[in-house]
Formats: C-alpha cells, structure tokens, sequence
C-alpha cells in the first residue's frame, strides 16, 4: 500500500532526501511541524540546518489496537502490552511487514529522484517510527549504503535474533542475504535517559544489537528531553553528524566543479 507523505521541499539545489517517521499516535504533518520547536544552540531546527536536503514525512497507517479498547489509531504496528514488549510479540510482525514495504518504497522512489544515489538518502525515526525504520534498514536490499540512520527514543522490535532471523520475522520479498549496506551506513541513536516510555534500557539493547549486526553506530544519552528530542545538545550532535558522514559528499563535488570551471 502507499503512504501519504508530508514533504518539505528544499530552499536550496537539492542534494539529500531525509525520510523521517512519526511516532505511534501522531500524523507527518504534525510531526513535520513538532521539529521546528527543536533548536540547536544557534536557534535552528533540523531543516533550517540543512536547506539542500528534501524532507519526506510518510504517514503511518489508521490501524485497529489491542492497547486501546479495539480503537484505531495512526502507527506503524500494533502492540499488545506497552510495558511487556515481549508479550505476544508476534502481534507486531504484520503491521511492521506492510509499513516496512511501504516505506522501501517511499526510499526508492527518493533515490530515483537523485539519480540512484542511495547514499544521499537519509533514514530516520522517533519511537515507533525509528523502531520501524531500523527493520527497513535491515531489510534494504540496495546497491550500495544509506547516507545515514538516525534512530531517536528507539528500540529493536523482535530483540535476541541472528540478524538472518530477525530478518525472518518479517519475510519480506527481496531481503537482503548480506549485511554490506547495514555494516556501511552510519548509525547514530539518540535517547533520553528519563524517557517514561521507551525505556533507555532498551535503547541500550538496539545499540548493542545493530553494533552485534555489523552497524557503525555512534550511541548518545541525555539526561533529560522525555520521550522526544533533547535540545540544544541532541540537536547540535545530530546536525554534527549529518554533516561529518552525509553533506561533505555535496561539499566535495561543490569543490571539484568550482575547480572544474
């Protein structure tokens, strides 16, 4: 199925697609809106920092719940027990199947755009949303890395599997049968030690297990922020990444056709 998305287009030559998933509960047109409200220690958000980049906000699925009454509400997949993740686990395996698809496709479409670049493309998420997109980058059957993953309040649904297994969950069509693209793009994960619903814990636990699946991951934890971002300092380290590992690649061939002509 194909999502909505909420896109941002960028101010500047277009360089990167950064696409980026709202938590469970919320819609990508608020989310898109929410980053504004998360500065850096010079004033800008995330979007403001980076002019060149098109942001793209897919919009998670009505789906019914099992945590509120039989409701339906925007996510991803669904959950059985919000405190107990492992308690019929296997409930979230559908939802996560049919969002994991939809978003590769979202990915490739971006891509496409930017002549196949898939290293322009950024992957990233907050809560459910991240959780989401760290199976996407599992199952990524590309030619060559991501520009990067940024996870933010994430955890690893179907934690303690082989990275062979954990794909299995899911049985996408397609999957990848090595970990080249995993192993070579940056990871960073940020979480808020005082976050009441997704636990620091078991951020702690997806930090260990992508490294365990040949991740580069660069791990960050503040002290306060909640389940959100933290800022100024999460922002300034998130913007400090993307430019060290994705948008020097701009500046580069900047340099070279300034040294062309």
């Amino acid at each position: 199925m194909e999502l909505s998305t909420t896109i941002i287009p960028p101010s500047a030559p277009h360089t990167h697609t950064f696409v980026f998933l709202h938590g469970r509960g919320d819609t990508a047109q608020n989310f898109a809106s929410s980053l504004n409200f998360s500065q850096d220690s010079h004033n800008r958000s995330l979007l403001e920092s980076f002019p060149s980049f098109r942001w793209v906000f897919p919009q998670a699925e009505m789906r019914q719940t099992t945590t509120l009454g039989g409701q339906k509400t925007s996510q991803w997949f669904d959950i059985w027990n919000v405190t107990d993740l492992s308690d019929h686990e296997e409930l979230q395996a559908m939802g996560l199947r049919e969002s994991v698809a939809s978003i590769r496709h979202i990915l490739a479409k971006e891509a496409a755009m930017l002549d196949g670049k898939w290293d322009r493309i950024i992957l990233g998420g907050i809560s459910q949303g991240a959780a989401t997109g760290v199976h996407t980058l599992l199952n990524l059957n590309v030619p060559q890395k991501l520009g990067a993953f940024l996870g933010f309040s994430c955890r690893m649904p179907f934690p303690g599997r082989s990275l062979a297994h954990t794909r299995g969950v899911l049985s996408l069509e397609d999957a990848p049968d090595t970990d080249e693209a995993l192993g070579d793009t940056p990871v960073l994960l940020q979480h808020c030690v005082n976050d009441p619903l997704v636990l620091v814990e078991w951020g702690r636990i997806l930090r260990d297990t992508l490294k365990r699946f040949g991740a580069q991951v660069t791990w960050e934890e503040y002290p306060d922020g909640g389940h959100w971002f933290n800022s100024p300092m999460g922002i300034d380290d998130a913007v400090e990444f993307l430019k060290s590992h994705v948008a020097q690649i701009s500046s580069a061939e900047e340099t070279m056709t300034t040294q062309t002509d």
